[in-house]
């Protein structure tokens, strides 16, 4: 009787196998992402509005949806949020640049004084700080024409950002008025099978983009009014200026508030002394622990939560990338990636345990990814 003859012995382990299976996963993965990012570079023009106008409709669907809950015609709803974003916007930019501009001399004044006075008891370290200060302007100079020369056709900086946020606007809009079809025209995109997981994904990213971007926004307000008061309190000079960069260096978690209180705390050593300097230290450390254990917790409890080591990868990422405005939608985009993994994994995770599926959302639902 033949016997069969014997399957050859593998080449490797199995575990060897495996691990060379997850290198292969994570080049691949790697290297789409690479390419993923190399595009978004190349059309920056077009792909830095859609961004915006995600973050943007984020933060304004809910103003608009009860609009349409009280009767108002789509179209109508979304110009009137527009043009209410507008109108706080452009209002509020204004009362940041004049306080900066009322106050930015006195700023840096009062950073080279401290530079000067750091210098006398630490040396070099002051006199860099004193340094930067007194050439903040030709420095700022310098960066602006670096990246005018890099825009394509000759087209100026300003040009540029208007054209974007323009069109961003406009994305905002029609965001905001098509909203109700965005299920239907992501379900027509995919196969039919995967439609009720892809909703989800998409789902589970819009809510932590969306709740990203409201929580941030109130816990700015919050630490730019705590931040501001306390300052005008010790009679620091330039504190509503101080509090509109705490305001929005708040959209970059850690670093964007240990930058801005850095700042408001050397402008107080420099102008009032070193005792109001300790007492502006004091404040500024009292508002990110009530940030830190009161208002992260339960203003973003429904966002996804980061490690913080994540964040300040995510954040380091996005400098590297598209500098401040890629440090700005560094943290969303990261939300968004951990809402899909997160959806992900509960679904295979109840697949794999023999359990159901998570239920799919209803396409019916009034609105896409409220």
């Amino acid at each position: 009787m033949l016997t069969p003859p014997s399957e050859p012995a593998p080449l490797l382990p199995g575990p060897v196998r495996r691990v060379a299976a997850w290198c292969l996963v994570v080049l691949l993965v790697a290297g789409v992402g690479l390419i993923g990012v190399r595009l978004c570079e190349e059309l920056r023009t077009a792909v830095v509005p859609v961004l915006l106008a995600l973050l943007g409709t984020a933060l304004l669907g809910p103003l608009h949806r009860r609009l349409v809950q009280a009767k108002l015609n789509r179209s109508l709803a979304a110009g009137v949020t527009c043009a209410a974003v507008v109108a706080v916007v452009g209002g509020a930019a204004y009362i940041v640049v004049a306080a900066l501009v009322d106050t930015g001399d006195q700023i840096l004044a009062s950073l080279k004084q401290a530079g000067r006075s750091l210098s006398e008891h630490f040396g070099a370290a002051g006199t860099s700080l004193d340094d930067l200060a007194s050439n903040a302007r030709e420095l700022m100079g310098k960066f602006g024409g670096t990246a005018a020369s890099g825009v394509i056709s000759g087209i100026s900086v300003m040009g540029e950002v208007i054209a974007m946020a323009v069109l961003a606007l406009l994305l905002v809009f029609f965001f905001l008025r098509d909203s109700h079809r965005a299920v239907g025209t992501l379900r027509s995109l995919v196969p039919r099978q995967s439609g009720d997981t892809v909703e989800a994904m998409a789902r589970r990213a819009y809510e932590a983009v969306e709740g990203f971007m409201r929580g941030t926004t109130f816990i700015a307000l919050i630490d730019a009014l705590c931040i501001t008061v306390g300052l005008l309190v010790l009679r620091v000079p330039g504190a509503l200026g101080l509090g509109a960069l705490v305001f929005v260096g708040a959209y970059i978690p850690y670093l964007g508030a240990f930058l801005s209180g850095a700042v408001a705390i050397l402008v107080a050593l420099a102008d009032r002394g070193f005792v109001i300097a300790l007492w502006a230290l004091g404040v500024v450390l009292a508002v990110q622990v009530l940030e830190g254990h009161v208002l992260q917790p339960v203003i973003q409890s429904r966002t996804v939560q980061m490690h913080p080591a994540v964040v300040m990868l995510a954040i380091t990422a996005g400098a590297s990338v598209a500098g401040i405005l890629g440090m700005l939608l560094a943290v969303p985009l990261t939300a968004a990636a951990f809402g899909v993994v997160a959806e992900l994994r509960g679904r295979y995770a109840s697949s794999a345990d023999g359990g159901p599926e998570a239920p799919p959302a209803s396409p019916s639902a009034p609105e896409p990814f409220s």
